[in-house]
């Protein structure tokens, strides 16, 4: 789960990261309040889980509380990316002498953590890594010894840290770190880390991403900051059923069963489509290796209510579960749904089974219904189906 900045900055503070004192408010007048409790000039900051606030015009300074109720007011409802902008966060404003770069994460490909520094911060770190990738030290971190001052210390050195503010830095890290641990995260990154005039070292922006599975150690803390207002409604629908769902931009549905299969189901949707004017997955859903009739019901309620699908390929390959099973869950699921269908839907069953589960489809008698034998020839009826209903 991804936070937004307030959060991120809420958990910092909670394992003594230093970040700026603010508040998250939702409306003009909040944000007048909020700056004249702060007594002084602030920034009022657009709270959406994307990069480039700033240069959206997202992220305002203010002098005084009437000013900051005008900048919420033109902030608030802005479109930054495509997410809209339904709070802000309005901080104490920070003056800035220097801005560098931290931050922890999992490193999947190289199956460790991570540690990344930079003295360049302040812009997207994908910039400085690819205008500038020596400024940007990778630090490899052991999940058994962690981060303590000594491994703090050697990280910033390695982001050629100004060595005055080690005292300050190296502290810093071994809170972040905890961060990183303590809240189950697979990022946690400060940038900028400033340096303010009189030499203070201060968190001024924050990002955190939360690891999904660990959410049953801090269930508080996942219900505290869901936000369900940015996810997609259908993907809410997915994730209340126990979906793995992903709305995607396409007009074929998918569902398959195992993470592995519905990815090659969607290039393969993908390849079909060019012949077809370029139809595309409308989704990814895998209903992983039980495919009762509730389940299939579930993920073919949620696709058939997406009006961007026009078809939908059900691409089943029998393992643990035999395709006669899936069959049958899929007919169930067709008469669970109360409705004759309103959208085509090709099915492909490969695997343990096969035989016994296309004669079950075969049988079945549903108007709407297609099964075909091969993957790539299912695949093209699905878009050719979802070219004829654009």
């Amino acid at each position: 789960m991804d936070l937004f900045e307030h959060q991120a900055k809420e958990l910092f503070a909670k394992h003594d990261v230093p970040v700026t004192p603010g508040r998250v408010a939702y409306t003009p007048d909040e944000v007048e309040a909020v700056a004249a409790e702060i007594g002084r000039q602030v920034v009022v900051k657009a709270q959406v889980k994307v990069g480039g606030r700033g240069k959206a015009g997202g992220v305002k300074l203010a002098d005084d509380p009437a000013a900051a109720k005008a900048v919420a007011e033109k902030i608030l409802g802005m479109d930054i990316k495509g997410h809209t902008v339904h709070k802000v966060l309005v901080n104490e404003a920070s003056d800035i002498a220097e801005e560098y770069y931290v931050s922890f994460l999992l490193d999947r490909s190289n199956r460790t953590f991570l540690a990344m520094a930079s003295k360049e911060g302040g812009v997207e770190i994908e910039e400085v890594a690819e205008n500038n990738p020596e400024a940007l030290a990778k630090v490899p971190v052991n999940a058994l010894t962690g981060v303590d001052e000594a491994k703090a210390r050697e990280i910033a050195v390695a982001g050629k840290l100004p060595e005055h503010l080690h005292d300050q830095i190296v502290p810093l890290l071994v809170a972040l770190w905890r961060t990183f641990v303590e809240e189950d995260a697979t990022l946690v990154e400060v940038n900028p880390l400033v340096q303010t005039p009189d030499g203070k070292v201060l968190a001024l922006d924050g990002k955190v991403t939360l690891d999904d599975n660990a959410a049953f150690r801090h269930t508080e803390t996942f219900a505290e900051f869901n936000d369900v207002s940015t996810v997609d409604p259908l993907e809410q629908q997915a994730r209340e059923k126990h979906l793995n769902y992903v709305k995607l931009e396409g007009s074929v549905g998918i569902i398959g069963n195992g993470a592995g299969l519905v990815m090659s189901t969607l290039d393969v949707v993908t390849y079909a489509g060019e012949a077809y004017g370029g139809q595309r997955p409308a989704n990814f859903l895998d209903i992983g290796g039980g495919a009762s009739a509730q389940v299939m019901a579930d993920g073919l309620g949620i696709i058939l209510s997406d009006p961007a699908v026009k078809s939908v390929f059900v691409n089943i390959f029998g393992g643990i579960t035999a395709c006669d099973a899936v069959a049958n869950g899929v007919v169930q699921a067709v008469q669970m749904l109360g409705t004759s269908l309103s959208k085509p839907i090709v099915v492909r069953l490969d695997g343990n089974n096969a035989e016994e589960g296309r004669s079950i489809l075969d049988g079945a008698g549903i108007a709407g219904l297609e099964r075909v034998d091969t993957m790539d020839g299912a695949a093209a009826r699905a878009a050719e189906l979802a070219a004829k209903a654009a």
